[in-house]
Order: C-alpha cells, then structure tokens, then sequence
C-alpha cells in the first residue's frame, strides 16, 4: 500500500513505538527527524556537520537545515511509495516545505494522525522513563515544558491538517497493541 503520512503526537504518547510499527505494517520508511540527524552527523556530511554545530551549542536545528535534510531522506529510494514521517514537520513553515518537496513529484499527505495523551499520564510515563534511563535532566518542569513547547508549535499544525480534512486523532493511552489497532483503523487498514 502507498501511504504517504504524518505522525503528530506529544512526547511521551509513544510516537516511535508506533512509527515503527506502521512502517513494517505498511511497508514503507519510519523517519524520524532525530534519525536523519543522527544519521547525517555520523556520516559527517556538510548538513551533518551544520547540525551538529547549532546542537552542540544546546540550539535548535534551523528550519532550512532541517528542511534540507528531510528532503534529502524523502528522495531516497525506499520512499518513492510511501512514508511515515515521526518529528516532522513541526511548524507550518515546514509543513509548506513538505508540500512544496511533495508537490514537485505531484504527490501530497495523504493523511496526518495525531497521537493524543492525557498530559498527566504523559508526564509521569516520560518521569518514569527519565528513571530508568538515568535522564537526570528529565526533570519534571522540563517534561512540562517540552509538552508547552509541543503544543505552542504543533497545534497550529494539526489544524492545518484538519482544515485540510487530514486530520485522524487518535488515543495514544493503553496497550501498545490496541493504540497500533486505532492507528491502522484511522488510516484505513484492515485488521490482520
């Protein structure tokens, strides 16, 4: 099936989990924007090594730069039928780049899925998380504030989406299973 797909969701509402398993599900990509960086710091390629530069100084990555990267990734081979797209885009700027790279190859979102999550479970999952991967500085006013952040930046993205009837939202909470089973029935898979 080619799917061409955004996955919204706050920290902590298991996005990876998720991405990961669609993309087998559906046979295409998961990618991830913290991949592609990874991915292009230790290739050290000239976007890599950009990149690097704004990380190690605590910024964040600059939309062009981000926006470079990604379409890099999405001109790759894998992803010619299709793609989950997990950490991008996170604002409107590029949600317009995504549509420009797309509409160069007359291919477009087919949908955009919204993981949503109570923001009390959220915080205590990524706290508990926090303890057991000894991620000291995942304290609990910085939880919140990446959630603040998330929503400030990501909610206007979201209803862009909905304007553009792209929109499923969909109960991150519960078994990893059942939030997997909501997910393909918001995009329109058949049960197995």
């Amino acid at each position: 099936m080619s799917a061409r797909l955004v996955l919204l969701g706050p920290p902590g509402a298991g996005k990876g989990t998720q991405a990961a398993r669609l993309a087998e599900r559906l046979g295409v990509p998961a990618i991830s924007t913290g991949d592609i960086f990874r991915a292009n710091i230790r290739g050290g390629t000239e976007l890599g090594r950009t990149a690097q530069a704004y990380t190690a100084r605590g910024e964040l990555v600059p939309d062009e730069v981000t926006n470079a990267m990604v379409r890099d990734r999405l001109a790759q081979d894998d992803a010619a039928e299709g793609f989950l797209l997990d950490g991008y885009p996170r604002n409107v700027a590029q949600v317009a780049e995504l549509d420009a790279v797309l509409a160069a190859d007359g291919r477009g979102v087919d949908l955009a899925v919204e993981l949503t999550a109570d923001p009390e479970v959220v915080v205590a999952r990524l706290l508990h998380r926090a303890t057991v991967e000894g991620r000291e500085d995942d304290t609990e006013d910085v939880v919140r504030h990446r959630l603040t952040v998330y929503t400030e930046q990501t909610a206007p993205v979201a209803a862009l989406y909905a304007e553009r009837g792209l929109l499923a939202q969909v109960d991150g909470i519960g078994d990893v299973d059942e939030v997997t089973q909501r997910l393909l029935d918001a995009i329109g898979q058949p049960a197995r």
